[in-house]
């Protein structure tokens, strides 16, 4: 089935001091992509107020969540979602949730497990509290609903190398499958993986810093020892040749100028190209 791509340039979701470029970075790439199958949402200019949910940039994120969803409404069948941050993901999970009715694995490539509440965030930086939103706990509007959330034991988390305290809780109490960076080198623990959750559909997310920095310079929190951009690309078509794909996003694309965006997007209109290209494949 063809992808329609829905275009989040959300920045609001980052803490970084280079937070405002994930915008730059989702309009980068969206300058090659289809018109025709293209949705762009439009994300507010001001940050937002946190207004004690211990969020900051809270009444922004919600309300780019609202109009994500919205455009998600659009999609006649599944949705490639261009982030912005990595906040970008969570209305994104939730429609491809309903589409599948519920039978959704998630396979989360991150540098970072995405799993702090508003509590514990030492940033209070959205991103890094959207997988644990995606389970069904976060603040009020930034949470999927009991219809759609994702259990815990359909997560599957890969190529994370720095995670927070409550975050390695949360892993080992609900004993979260997670793969290393060498075990995404080879497609079929990946696969294994996911076909061990018992769903038999997938959204993936990935977050660009999985990859490591020699392999991409926009990112605003590069972290060493990644994978590589081929065994990355690898990685997504053997997944979407084994499931079919309820949606996808791809977030964290922060270059430093519009020159270093011309050299990072041949490596990410690849993994564009792995996903729409595999998902469209007849079975």
């Amino acid at each position: 089935m063809p992808a329609t791509f829905v275009v989040v340039p959300l920045w609001q979701g980052s803490v970084s001091s280079r937070a405002m470029s994930h915008a730059d970075g989702a309009d980068a790439i969206l300058g090659d992509l289809p018109t025709s199958s293209t949705i762009v949402v439009e994300v507010p200019v001001e940050a937002g107020e946190s207004l004690g949910t211990g969020v900051q940039r809270y009444s922004t994120l919600v309300r780019v969540r609202e109009r994500t969803a919205k455009a998600l409404a659009r999609v006649p069948d599944w949705a490639l979602t261009i982030g912005g941050d990595c906040g970008a993901s969570l209305a994104s999970v939730g429609h491809a949730s309903a589409r599948a009715d519920g039978d959704l694995a998630v396979l989360w490539l991150d540098a970072h497990p995405d799993l702090n509440t508003p509590e514990s965030s030492p940033s209070g930086g959205f991103g890094g509290m959207t997988l644990r939103a995606i389970t069904g706990e976060g603040a009020e509007g930034l949470a999927l609903d009991p219809e759609t959330r994702i259990a815990p034991e359909r997560l599957v988390l890969g190529g994370i190398r720095a995670i927070d305290d409550e975050e390695s809780r949360f892993i080992e109490a609900h004993d979260v499958t997670t793969l290393t960076v060498e075990d995404l080198s080879d497609p079929s623990v990946v696969v294994a993986a996911l076909e061990a959750t018992g769903a038999s559909q997938v959204f993936i997310h990935i977050d660009l810093d999985v990859l490591d920095p020699a392999a991409l310079a926009g990112l605003s929190y590069p972290m060493p020892f990644g994978i590589g951009a081929a065994e990355l690309v690898a990685l997504l078509r053997a997944v979407a040749a084994r499931f079919p794909i309820a949606g996808a996003a791809i977030a964290g694309f922060a270059p430093a100028s519009p020159q270093a965006a011309d050299d990072d997007l041949p490596t990410i209109l690849r993994l564009v190209g792995a996903l729409t290209s595999a998902a469209a494949a007849p079975r």
